[in-house]
Order: structure tokens, then C-alpha cells, then sequence
């Protein structure tokens, strides 16, 4: 049975018990609790959006085509976001990985709790709610299930029974995508292949998220992800078909609707490219607001470097004598500065500045 009032220790019952944002959500509150409520500059802005700007949805069937390079070289160039159509990604996969998301989020909170981070069976996997809950002042109305892919056998043994077999599949089949992608792009920093240790370098390591954004009673005051970039070479994305998710238009503070695109997968190009194409491709800001009306869920795979792995702008790229923008930085390092703060806009980047 719902509660009518908000339970005396909000955070506990959202973190330390796993009710998550959905359990505040599915107690039908008429005023959003205090710890959700986001100081204003944190917030989107609707003014700020521009109704007549889109998101460039770019058909990869035939990623060898000039055009379809240049397509995608620009787009990392100027906006560091784009859709991609025909990519190879079968419709049934996709929605398996999506039903898959309602299905974890639709268990008990007994059950989800046994992924919280003092629970987990692995430090590979966990569950939690809003971006960094020891540190973030107010909460981002989202739940996620976070999954950092070590093997098969691993996911196999450790990830939750009702989506470790349908993540694993949309993971998998997505890696011929995101090699194509990671071709396209370095060709536009003049490495003409993707060698091994390129290939290592680029997208050594994986983790795929599954995120869940419930009704919120007063959407204006709270945010589903907070104003950040990501820390990855590259995020392809899967959103339903409700959409939120904004991107900041480049040295400007507007902003620009991803709406959601039928079969589409949406990248966005991660700090650790920003370094290592020296600031070529762009890493923008990006943010989710909640909503009245539907429960939104997403799944990011976030494509990266290996941890042990020391990124700083490439060699190819300073060919032509240009000045490095960024030091050389122990991945590990940037992502512990990542996540150790709530979300900042573009603030993350500063760690590998020089």
C-alpha cells in the first residue's frame, strides 16, 4: 500500500533501503520532498531551448562512403552529438534490452537492494540513485543499474537474472557499431586503421547503464541527470520513445532537443576523445529533465579506455606541430575526479588541462 507522507528519513529510504526515486515517485507525493528539489541554476531553462535546431540523424549502412565520414567528422566537430540510423542493431534486441530495464525496475526494492554497493555480489555492478549519492547536496530523480562488463562468465554469474542476458546481448552486438564508429572517426584524425593497440585504446573497456527516470509531481524543480559530459571516448545511447534529453549548443547557453528517433541510436563523443583528438571532437555538456506524465528509461553504453591506460592527446593528431591542450592522464585518475563530485557541466575536463 502507498504512503501518503513522506517517510521521516527520505535518504534512507530511498538509498540505504533501495526504494530508489521510484519508491518517492509511486507514494503519489503532491510537493516534491526538499532533497529533490534542485538549486534553480541547476535546472533546465526552457527558455534557453532552440525549437528550430535538430540533431543531425546520420544513415551509417555504408560507413566507407565519404560522405557518411564527413557526416559523422563534422558532427563530432561542431556539436558532439548525433543519431545514427541503419547502424545494424536488430529492432528485436533493442527491445529486449528495454524491456528487460522495466523488468529490473520492477522488482522489489528487497530485490534491487541486493545491488546496492554495500550488498553487491561484485564491485562490477551496482545500483543506485541519483549520479553520486554520498556527495550530490540535492537528489537527480533517477535510479540506475550500473554494469561494468569484465567477461561473459562474469555477467553470466553476477548480473541480475532478469536483464544480465539481454544486456549482455545488446552489449555484444553493439561492438561491430561502435568499431565503425571509432574507424569513421580517428580517419578524420588521419590514423588511416584501427590497429590493436588503438582498438585497446579506444574502446578497451565497456560498462552499459540502465537507467530509469519515474513521473516526478513538480518536473521544474528537480533534473533526471544533471548538466555533465561523459567521461568515455564515446556514448552510444538507446532513449525510449519519451525523450528529455537536452544538449548545450557549443560557446553558447541554449540548448538543443534529442528527440527521440524510431531504430535511432544516439552517440555523443566522451572527454577521453576531447583529449585525444586535442579538443578536434567535442564532448558537450548534456541534460535530462524529469517528467509529469511517463516513467522515461534509457541505456548508455559508455565505451572507454582500460582503466591502467594513459590518455593525452594523440600522436597523429600533433603531427602538424599544434600545441597539446591536455596532459597525459591515467584514465583511472579521470574517471575517479568524474565521479567523485556531483555532476558540473563541462567541469571534469579541467583534471587533463594543461
Amino acid at each position: 500500500m502507498a504512503l501518503s507522507s513522506t517517510p521521516p528519513d527520505l535518504k534512507k529510504f530511498v538509498v540505504d533501503e533501495g526504494h530508489g526515486v521510484k519508491g518517492v515517485s509511486e507514494l503519489n507525493l503532491k510537493i516534491l520532498p526538499e532533497l529533490f528539489i534542485q538549486p534553480v541554476e541547476r535546472r533546465l531553462d526552457m527558455s534557453k531551448v532552440l525549437q528550430d535546431e535538430l540533431i543531425q540523424v546520420i544513415d551509417i549502412s555504408d560507413s566507407e562512403d565519404p560522405q557518411v565520414i564527413k557526416s559523422v567528422c563534422d558532427a563530432a566537430e561542431k556539436l558532439g552529438f548525433f543519431q545514427i540510423v541503419n547502424h545494424g542493431v536488430p529492432l528485436s534486441i533493442i527491445e529486449s534490452v528495454k524491456e528487460a530495464t522495466h523488468k529490473f525496475f520492477g522488482l522489489s526494492s528487497k530485490e534491487k537492494k541486493k545491488y546496492l554497493s554495500q550488498n553487491t555480489p561484485s564491485k562490477t555492478i551496482r545500483y543506485l540513485t541519483s549520479f553520486s549519492p554520498e556527495v550530490d547536496k540535492a537528489y537527480e530523480w533517477k535510479d540506475q543499474l550500473s554494469c561494468f562488463y569484465v567477461s561473459d562468465e562474469e555477467t553470466l554469474k553476477f548480473w541480475p537474472s532478469v536483464c544480465k542476458h539481454e544486456a549482455l546481448e545488446y552489449l555484444k552486438t553493439c561492438d561491430s557499431v561502435i568499431k565503425k564508429l571509432i574507424k569513421i572517426l580517428i580517419t578524420g584524425l588521419g590514423i588511416p586503421n584501427l590497429n590493436d593497440t588503438y582498438e585497446s585504446l579506444f574502446m578497451g573497456s565497456k560498462r552499459i547503464n540502465l537507467n530509469y527516470y519515474p513521473v516526478c509531481s513538480n518536473p521544474e524543480l528537480s533534473i533526471g541527470v544533471g548538466g555533465h559530459s561523459d567521461a568515455s571516448t564515446l556514448t552510444v545511447l538507446l532513449q525510449d520513445q519519451i525523450g528529455g534529453l537536452y544538449v548545450r549548443k557549443q560557446d553558447s547557453d541554449c540548448w538543443i532537443h534529442v528527440p527521440p528517433v524510431k531504430e535511432s541510436l544516439t552517440i555523443n563523443i566522451g572527454d577521453a576523445f576531447q583529449i585525444m583528438s586535442n579538443g578536434r571532437y567535442k564532448s558537450v555538456e548534456h541534460i535530462v529533465v524529469a517528467n509529469a506524465h511517463e516513467n522515461r528509461i534509457s541505456v548508455p553504453i559508455f565505451v572507454n579506455p582500460r582503466p591502467s591506460d594513459v590518455i593525452g592527446p594523440l600522436p597523429e593528431v600533433m603531427n602538424s606541430g599544434e600545441k597539446a591542450l591536455y596532459k597525459q592522464v591515467l584514465y583511472s585518475d579521470y574517471v575517479k575526479h568524474f565521479l567523485r563530485k556531483s555532476t558540473d557541466g563541462k567541469g571534469t575536463i579541467d583534471f587533463a588541462m594543461i
